[in-house]
């Protein structure tokens, strides 16, 4: 099972990154029901677009603002949402006395993935391989090469 960190989220929403292709043909070859997206991505993506809005000056900024606010509501109910909860709030507590230092949003995402045993698919490996026994992947590298 993966846990789509937000930046893959990205990848996919915007189907412009031209590692793109590479991520969904990988994608596609699993089963659709492995993958999931946390309340955490949904956090980031809503608060980004509420900046933006709350910033608009012309009307077709709000309009772009809430076209992008019902994109990400379309998108969040198409795939499995994962919360934030109890265990994975004790996890996030742990790891912040242990002093794992990365972002919070990354931390509350992989303390999800620890908490459910799931594999982070993302490319910031730089800091989600600082978490202890969580496993991360990033699938828009070409090991092919």
């Amino acid at each position: 099972m993966y846990i789509l960190d937000t930046d893959y989220l990205g990848i996919l929403q915007s189907q412009n990154d031209p590692v793109f292709l590479r991520l969904w043909e990988k994608i596609i070859k699993q089963d659709f029901h492995n993958f999931f997206v946390t309340i955490i991505s949904f956090h980031e993506q809503i608060a980004g677009w509420f900046s933006y809005l709350n910033k608009a000056k012309s009307i077709k900024e709000v309009a772009k603002g809430y076209l992008m606010f019902q994109g990400i509501l379309k998108d969040f109910t198409s795939f499995q949402v994962l919360g934030y909860d109890d265990s994975s709030a004790k996890i996030f507590a742990d790891m912040r006395k242990s002093r794992v230092r990365i972002g919070t949003m990354d931390l509350r995402i992989a303390s999800i993935a620890l908490a459910q045993g799931f594999t982070v698919l993302s490319r910031n490996l730089v800091d989600f391989e600082k978490v202890p026994n969580l496993k991360v992947e990033d699938w828009t590298v070409d090991h092919s090469t």
